[in-house]
């Protein structure tokens, strides 16, 4: 069983991710103060109909990743830098895809893989970013029931 070992906010398109022991999920909505809860991330200006309520990413694969650019001498990127709301552990996140789970008591469906791009090392200032992510940039979960996320709370299918 997998479990929560990150969470994330950042409350604008291009600010920094802030790390918080708990966030508050909202039905239909996504975390409370984030951008894409608010329709202030970069990609809620592409008026795209796609469900971005909330990201997820595995550590473990922010590990394989992290390992690729150090082969290649370059710098690795902190789960924050990965401008993923929800870190796990212990389970296969792109397992998730179309899929209803939960996290601790919210209810979630895996909508869409997230494919990684340059935004991300132009924010962090690190290259890299889309290579080594490629095939584990986590996915995107559109949330059904309202509730509190909490590092530790178990992530179940």
């Amino acid at each position: 069983m997998g479990k929560v070992v990150g969470l994330y906010i950042c409350t604008g398109a291009g600010e920094q991710l802030v790390a918080w022991s708990g966030v508050r999920a909202l039905m239909g909505g996504g975390i409370v103060g984030d951008r894409y809860a608010t329709n202030q991330g970069f990609f809620s200006r592409l008026g795209q109909d796609k469900i971005r309520h909330v990201t997820l990413i595995a550590y473990e694969a922010i590990e394989q990743a992290n390992a690729e650019l150090a082969a290649r001498g370059m710098p690795a990127f902190e789960p924050r830098e990965t401008r993923r709301n929800i870190v796990t552990a212990g389970v296969d996140v792109n397992a998730l895809l179309g899929r209803e789970f939960s996290i601790g008591s919210v209810r979630m469906r895996g909508t869409e893989m997230t494919n990684p791009c340059n935004r991300t090392s132009v924010l962090a200032d690190k290259p890299g970013f889309r290579e080594a992510f490629a095939g584990r940039g986590g996915v995107r979960a559109e949330v059904l029931s309202d509730g509190v996320i909490a590092i530790g709370d178990a992530i179940n299918s």
